[in-house]
């Protein structure tokens, strides 16, 4: 065959395909997430170019400006009417620019900024070698108690990449709940998952229970993500298209161009319900819900204590709201099958969180299933179905952020030689040896008990309210019963600290730096005015809580 010939053939095929149209991107409406993403770039950049010696404070101002650029544009979105009237899908059918977006993006951030400052503390520890070091490996790639540790201590290396890979899991979490296509949302999830796997295996002190923490935390997220890409494949496969929007008309019916491959896996309700199953048991993974659970009080004990107050608090705002975003936008038309189901996970994950927090010996562990029983807590709100479902979860996620990253920081201060005393034995007495620490500690443990005028009792009581009013009523009193059980170990540790002798060679309380001060003080008043002033930002939910479809 000539050349000619052959030029043809490819003229002729590449014609009728035309022009590929340029994507259409609204760089304003997607600001929060690119200045975070921009910020961890520049933040790769810095651990590229500037001296070790001034890494630490170049990455703690471009971390810091970053969060409260992004938080900026998030507000100015949200009184630019994005949230309510202009809401809108973004980034050609990719992105929700909505009111849940905004707010769920909102929180993360501000959640994000105030983990930040606990991540950069380092008064915490003795100064090393006349180095002072924060919570973080000197050298992460050396093995534990290798030389090249104990060279990397004595240099007083520090990891300052934890700044960026804080950025980026930040990134991934403000694309998560805003995702508005299936591929976005596990693009997202990756995006957010693998700097927290990381993080997790950096602590500075016990280096091996902290990279046990990282490869369990890793090796389950692994199949939580398969899971979600497998039912990602199957509902693409039911309904021929990636997008929320498509998917939700095939499911109610109401599509009207059928093609005939459509028409014939329409039908088949196999590849919905499974699809839809697999996607929600990942999410669930990530809320930490019974059954899915088994990982969250290992890697909240092995981690970082400054990651796990972060990630206790980020992550759970991210995976709600896409929880949320997929039963109420993709799948109303499927109500009647998962509403049952969440029944079930809400009543297993309040009970099972509760009861075998009553075990735990290990402060960091205790927290760990109260976060379990709280995720059952919010389950209750999206079973409720309703607007009020809706702002309700929005404000608990809200609420309870900062009272998990406070209730770290206040860990972190606790120390013996060891690093951080986190046993319950050893907090005994600690209401005498440091009166005000357990003061605040004590009212971050109420909080999560749901005692009137804290934002715990705020929050449960909107939840409560929303699913009984939806028709789950039962739900509500197991409810009850849970926070009434969960109340009997946070008030056990609250006696411990205030009514038990102190040990005489019990732990001391170190003295922290105006940074985990401020993380504790927002933590605090947070509580405290979400508690006794709940209405505006119950209003503020109540406004956020349409979704854009």
């Amino acid at each position: 065959m000539s050349a000619a010939a052959v030029h043809s053939l490819w003229t002729t095929a590449a014609d009728p395909i035309g022009k590929i149209d340029a994507p259409k991107i609204e760089y304003a409406q997607l600001s929060p997430m690119l200045i975070v993403i921009g910020a961890a770039i520049v933040g790769v950049l810095v651990e590229a170019f500037v001296p070790r010696k001034s890494r630490y404070h170049a990455q703690m101002f471009v971390s810091v400006v970053g969060l409260a650029a992004a938080f900026a544009a998030a507000v100015a979105l949200a009184a630019d009417g994005y949230g309510t009237t202009k809401a809108r899908i973004a980034a050609m059918g990719a992105i929700a620019v909505d009111g849940p977006a905004l707010f769920l993006q909102g929180t993360i951030l501000l959640a994000a900024l105030v983990a930040l400052f606990t991540f950069a503390e380092r008064r915490l520890d003795p100064a090393a070698h006349g180095n002072r070091v924060d919570s973080f490996a000197a050298q992460a790639a050396s093995v534990p108690g290798s030389d090249s540790e104990k060279a990397a201590v004595k240099a007083g290396f520090t990891t300052t990449e934890v700044f960026p890979l804080l950025l980026f899991a930040v990134a991934g979490m403000l694309l998560f709940p805003a995702a508005n296509d299936l591929l976005t949302l596990f693009v997202a999830l990756e995006v957010f998952s693998l700097p927290l796997y990381l993080m997790c295996a950096l602590a500075r002190r016990k280096r091996l229970m902290s990279q046990e923490a990282a490869v369990k935390y890793f090796l389950l997220g692994a199949f939580a993500s398969a899971f979600t890409l497998f039912g990602i494949a199957m509902l693409y496969g039911y309904s021929g298209s990636m997008s929320y929007a498509t998917i939700a008309r095939v499911v109610d019916g109401t599509i009207t161009d059928v093609t005939p491959a459509l028409a014939d896996t329409m039908g088949n309700d196999v590849l919905l319900l499974l699809g839809a199953a697999l996607i929600v048991m990942g999410l669930l993974f990530k809320v930490g819900a019974v059954p899915f659970h088994m990982w969250t009080p290992d890697v909240y004990q092995g981690a970082p204590t400054p990651v796990t107050g972060f990630m206790a608090a980020a992550t759970k705002v991210a995976a709600f709201g896409a929880l949320l975003r997929i039963l109420y936008v993709v799948l109303p038309g499927l109500r009647w099958d998962w509403r049952p189901v969440m029944w079930g996970v809400a009543i297993v994950t309040m009970l099972g969180g509760a009861i075998v927090a009553i075990t735990q010996t290990d402060i960091k562990r205790l927290l760990a299933y109260s976060s379990i029983a709280h995720a059952g807590f919010i389950l209750a709100g999206v079973v409720a179905t309703s607007p009020d479902g809706i702002s309700s979860v929005l404000f608990y996620l809200a609420a309870y952020s900062f009272v998990t990253i406070g209730a770290f920081a206040v860990v972190t201060l606790v120390r013996d030689a060891g690093g951080e005393a986190t046993h319950l034995s050893k907090w005994a007495g600690l209401g005498r040896r440091s009166p005000l620490v357990a003061a605040v500690f004590a009212v971050f443990l109420l909080a999560f008990a749901g005692i009137p005028l804290t934002s715990g009792f705020a929050g449960k009581f909107a939840v409560f309210k929303a699913a009984a009013e939806g028709g789950a009523a039962p739900l509500v009193v197991i409810g009850v019963i849970s926070s009434a059980i969960a109340a009997f170990f946070y008030i056990r540790v609250i006696v411990l600290m205030f009514f038990s002798e102190p040990r005489p060679e019990g732990p001391t309380v170190a003295v922290p730096s105006p940074l985990t001060m401020t993380a504790i003080g927002v933590g605090v008043a947070v509580t405290l005015v979400l508690g006794v002033a709940p209405q505006y930002f119950l209003e503020l939910a109540g406004d956020a809580g349409v979704f854009v479809r």
